[in-house]
């Protein structure tokens, strides 16, 4: 079975290499302590200490695994390469709203990344898709469970 492509930026691979040098060096040790304590407190049939401790610990051994898959099919995509004006992951969007002559800027990022409260948008969303491969002065059209929305692209930037 294959195993996904991750697509990342530079920035998104470190925060990912980050949390799980975080989870292996200090988190483990932290479970750890905790796990002691609770046995120490004796009968663990009936010990919520203990089961929480062990919850936690599967929660984050689960993660540790997500996180290093993550990390060995990652492609970090080369911000360096990206063509002036395209959009390509890793571009910072600006979009004029056509309908309701709102501005949005948006920086497009991976799935792995994506963050829509900080306009960090996935290339697989459908505004994502939308955009990637356009240049600025495009109109494009972003199909959304409520119609169709027309974007034009103002400007696009290495981010």
């Amino acid at each position: 079975m294959s195993e996904q492509e991750v697509i990342l930026t530079r920035e998104g691979l470190k925060q990912l290499e980050d949390e799980l040098e975080n989870l292996r060096s200090v988190k483990r040790a932290e479970v750890k302590e905790r796990l002691k304590e609770a046995i120490a407190l004796g009968d663990l049939s009936e010990n919520s200490e203990y089961d929480d401790a062990k919850n936690e610990q599967a929660f984050m051994e689960g993660r540790i695994l997500e996180l290093e898959k993550m990390i060995r099919n990652a492609k970090v995509i080369d911000e360096d390469a990206h063509q002036e004006g395209t959009v390509t992951v890793g571009s910072l969007v600006r979009v004029k709203d056509i309908e309701f002559d709102e501005i949005n800027e948006y920086r497009l990022v991976g799935t792995v990344e994506a963050d829509p409260m900080n306009n960090r948008i996935s290339n697989e969303s459908p505004v994502g898709r939308a955009l990637l491969g356009r240049k600025k002065g495009e109109i494009v059209d972003v199909e959304v469970p409520a119609g169709i929305i027309k974007y034009e692209i103002l400007e696009v930037s290495k981010g």
